[in-house]
């Protein structure tokens, strides 16, 4: 941990944009220990520093919907989290790799946490959208879910309800 916050307390600010950049550019490394350690900084970084992510939304879909390592999967949905997703912006194939994920009960809870709330957060501006998730919701509920995947369910469904 002490190293991931030297790496944070690096970067950080607006003039080590470049530094940043480094640092993204060693998730796409092909060694799996230095990507993922790489993701996981990125994890860390305070909100003004992660504002920086932001231009990368489209490549870490991107990344997202065709990655088969669950650890970086979950920390790139992770670092989507913490991203604003705007209603003219939605990509609807990302839409439904989150639908797809929350509802397989083969991927790792953890990813189907973080579909479950990144539906949610890209189709929270259509009520037709929002129905359509609050079914795929109701199905899963039958099955037994970890307490990280019922706390995420009962948040959206609270949220699908307001």
């Amino acid at each position: 941990m002490d190293g991931i916050h030297d790496i944070c307390l690096l970067v950080q600010g607006e003039q080590n944009h470049s530094l940043k950049e480094q640092l993204y550019q060693l998730t796409l490394d092909d060694d799996r220990r230095v990507a993922v350690n790489a993701l996981w900084t990125f994890t860390h970084f305070v909100l003004a520093d992660n504002v920086w992510l932001f231009a990368k939304h489209d490549q870490l879909i991107d990344r997202c919907l065709n990655e088969k390592d669950a650890t970086k999967l979950r920390l790139m949905l992770n670092l989507l989290l913490r991203q604003p997703f705007d209603e003219e912006a939605i990509r609807t194939d990302f839409i439904d790799f989150c639908l797809t994920r929350l509802a397989d009960p083969k991927s790792p809870y953890a990813v189907r946490a973080q579909c479950i709330k990144l539906a949610y957060e890209q189709m929270r501006y259509w009520p037709e959208l929002l129905n359509e998730l609050r079914q795929t919701l109701e199905m899963i509920s039958c099955e037994p879910l970890s307490p990280g995947l019922r706390s995420a369910w009962r948040q959206v469904m609270r949220k699908i309800g307001e």
